[in-house]
């Protein structure tokens, strides 16, 4: 799909110089991106994925998959070209020279980062939490947040080297799923030939579409690595392969579990379940605690919390350094030189919002803000192919882009209105802090 121009041999000198500390390793990068990408929400969208394809789930997850390498060409390239903190925002203003594009587009990607950390947050605290322990969720998530917060701040270092151990844990949930249907298989139980059906009456291609909308979504945590460009060793040669190989892994697993799911149970009983992994680990017959389930999935959402709270915290960093937002975000811990300022203003944003409670609109409403960002992305490649750097970078096809642009506007007209709503209502408030913003710069540069 790709073709690359990399830099020579390692080194941590061949990208632009950063406050920022160069601590992430391939390997650490890889796991980074592998640990968002897999998330939480793959527990429950097989239940999700059943009710649109009956038993054949890991169509729309290989369409998935395709989808969402188009977009990630276009971030190789671009982060391997300009590895600056910011992502899209930073991609937004070089292209298109319009600093409220370039706020809008990293406003969403805000916006999707705070959200989705007040959404993990009330779900570590809910009822995987009472599983152990009966406890109020809103203050219980308020904690969890600082103590996320804590270890963001502490160095980017630790807080991946813990997203390894998470991912770890996280990964091997999944592994569980596709073993012990395997033995069940062994033992004469389950049902291949339900991996091929798809409801009664329904038109495959129609399905697979619709229901590749959904397991999209679980794919597209791989654009918060963008934000941590600045802290990756010689980006333009591990960030590709970090990038691809994650979702690469992340598909392939993705598959497995699909399959093994379609096999331990029929669409039915997968799609009335809250909690269809755990009922195809029963299914099964395999002695598996489901505390043991419970555990995993609460690693699984901290882990996300984490990562999602870290691209949040660097995304409003990046764009404090280049103007977008205010300066003081930019300021960084002397010693750790990690973005304080932005982390504990991130965070309080996203203890806000646990306030909300049912996050469950605005959640989508940021999804659909994702591909707008997405677009920009794609769009960004094609503008700045006339812009050269000292640096080798790797070069994406340009019809990848372009089909990039394709995928998202195919995506975006299966929204439903009150969606596209709320998304109007979020880039108005966005405009307006633009714009106050503006009003607030403008004495003090005079």
């Amino acid at each position: 799909m790709t073709t690359a121009a990399t830099t020579p041999e390692a080194s941590t000198t061949d990208a632009p110089p950063t406050k920022l500390n160069r601590k992430i390793t391939g390997p650490l990068l890889f796991l980074f991106i592998l640990g968002d990408v897999l998330g939480a929400g793959i527990y429950a969208l097989m239940g999700v994925l059943s009710g649109e394809v009956g038993g054949a789930l890991w169509a729309p997850l290989a369409l998935a998959l395709l989808l969402a390498l188009l977009t990630a060409g276009s971030y190789a390239e671009l982060v391997t070209k300009y590895p600056r903190a910011g992502g899209a925002a930073v991609f937004a203003e070089r292209a298109f020279k319009l600093p409220i594009v370039s706020f809008l587009v990293g406003f969403s990607m805000l916006a999707a980062g705070v959200t989705s950390a007040a959404g993990l947050s009330l779900a570590f605290a809910g009822e995987y939490l009472n599983t152990f322990i009966d406890v109020p969720p809103v203050p219980a998530a308020i904690v969890f947040l600082a103590l996320i917060a804590c270890l963001n701040a502490r160095g980017i270092s630790e807080s991946l080297k813990s997203n390894v151990v998470m991912t770890i844990i996280e990964l091997s949930g999944l592994v569980i799923v596709i073993v012990v249907v395997a033995v069940m298989l062994g033992n004469g139980g389950g049902d291949v030939s339900r991996i091929g059906q798809f409801p009664e009456g329904s038109v495959p291609a129609v399905a697979t579409l619709g229901a590749a909308i959904i397991a999209y979504y679980s794919f597209v945590g791989f654009e918060t690595s963008a934000n941590v460009a600045e802290e990756i060793r010689n980006p333009s040669r591990v960030y590709p392969l970090a990038l691809f190989g994650s979702l690469a892994t992340a598909g392939v697993v993705y598959i497995l579990v699909a399959l093994a799911s379609a096999i331990a149970l029929p669409a039915a009983e997968l799609s009335e379940s809250s909690g269809p992994l755990l009922a195809v680990v029963a299914a099964s017959g395999v002695g598996v605690p489901e505390w043991l389930f419970s555990l995993i999935a609460l690693v699984a959402v901290a882990n996300g919390a984490l990562l999602t709270m870290i691209m949040s915290s660097r995304l409003a960093f990046g764009m404090a350094e280049h103007g977008l937002l205010p300066a003081p975000l930019s300021r960084v811990l002397p010693q750790r030189r990690t973005p304080w300022v932005a982390i504990i203003a991130t965070t309080a944003v996203a203890m806000l919002l646990t306030l909300v409670g049912d996050l469950s609109t605005l959640a989508e409403t940021v999804v659909l803000l994702l591909l707008f960002v997405f677009i920009s992305t794609n769009v960004a490649v094609l503008v700045l192919r006339r812009d050269k750097v000292e640096h080798k970078h790797f070069r994406v096809w340009t019809i990848v882009p372009i089909l990039g642009v394709a995928s998202c506007v195919l995506l975006l007209t299966q929204q439903s209105g009150h969606v596209w709503l709320f998304g109007g209502i979020l880039l108005a408030v966005g405009a307006v802090l633009y714009f106050l913003a503006r009003l607030v710069r403008r004495p003090a540069a005079s």
